[in-house]
């Protein structure tokens, strides 16, 4: 049995298959991780989805951007191109079936025996572990619920971007939702930017990667996607895992039941440069 860590597929159904034959996957002993960012961009996203939906518990999953985008667009509450492979979902008999699916996964996820835990994007340096399982459950029980419509319409925007025990429900759940699902950059007081998406180093001055801040969860072990022009790091408590698949470059899988982590890539089909 061995549990693997895959990074955003974002619609690359068959080099998500090429991946899974690389390493031999077999869903009656082995189980996934999915960083986030199932769908969107790539060509494949029914697919894609549908497949892991498949896989029943042989998969965990936590929620991306693309992945609520995907449930707001549905709910009328985003806009979705024509041309996206979320149509492929959106104009599907089974669509709310599979909506109703994706709204059940969590944004925050954490496995005791194997001491990882998993988000799409970052982690808030003002949380410890207690905190981000808390706003983690309070974001997922809106989505959840029967009157998720109503909380997505209040739930889009970048502000608050820094946290402070003095928000409102409904600040606290967008700072938190941004946070899971978009956070890349914050300054080191934990005031979130949302501007830059390229690599780590070449960002605008006082601005830090997340995890290079002073931060309450540094003990914790964190696996994320989100960033791909970050590529992928392997450090103390830290694993990044979005390697650009969708952009011509590899989708990565990293087995994590083991005393070190062992990494598995796909060099997937050539895609333009711009970053996500």
């Amino acid at each position: 049995m061995a549990t693997y860590a895959i990074g955003d597929i974002q619609g690359c159904h068959d080099a998500l298959q090429r991946l899974l034959e690389k390493i031999a996957f077999e869903p009656s002993r082995d189980k996934l991780w999915f960083v986030g960012d199932l769908v969107n961009r790539g060509p494949q996203s029914l697919e894609t989805i549908q497949f892991i939906r498949s896989l029943d518990t042989s998969a965990q999953c936590v929620l991306g951007n693309h992945d609520v985008h995907l449930i707001a667009c549905h709910a009328g509450i985003q806009t979705c191109k024509p041309s996206s492979s979320l149509q492929q979902i959106l104009q599907h008999a089974q669509a709310d079936d599979i909506i109703n699916w994706l709204r059940q996964q969590p944004l925050f996820y954490f496995d005791p025996e194997l001491n990882w835990a998993m988000v799409h994007a970052g982690l808030l340096p003002q949380w410890d572990h207690a905190l981000a399982q808390q706003c983690a459950h309070e974001v997922e029980s809106h989505l959840r619920s029967d009157r998720y419509v109503d909380f997505l319409e209040v739930a889009y925007g970048d502000e608050p971007a820094l946290w402070h025990d003095q928000l409102s429900t409904e600040q606290r759940c967008r700072i938190s939702l941004n946070a899971f699902t978009r956070l890349r950059l914050c300054d080191q007081q934990g005031r979130m930017n949302f501007s830059y998406k390229g690599p780590l180093g070449e960002q605008p001055q006082n601005l830090y990667a997340w995890f290079d801040v002073a931060r309450k969860s540094s003990q914790l072990r964190i696996i994320f996607g989100h960033w791909s022009a970050l590529g992928l790091q392997q450090r103390d408590n830290l694993l990044a895992i979005d390697t650009g698949c969708l952009w011509g470059q590899q989708l990565t899988a990293v087995q994590i039941d083991t005393e070190i982590p062992i990494i598995h890539q796909y060099q997937c089909a050539k895609k333009p440069s711009k970053l996500s």
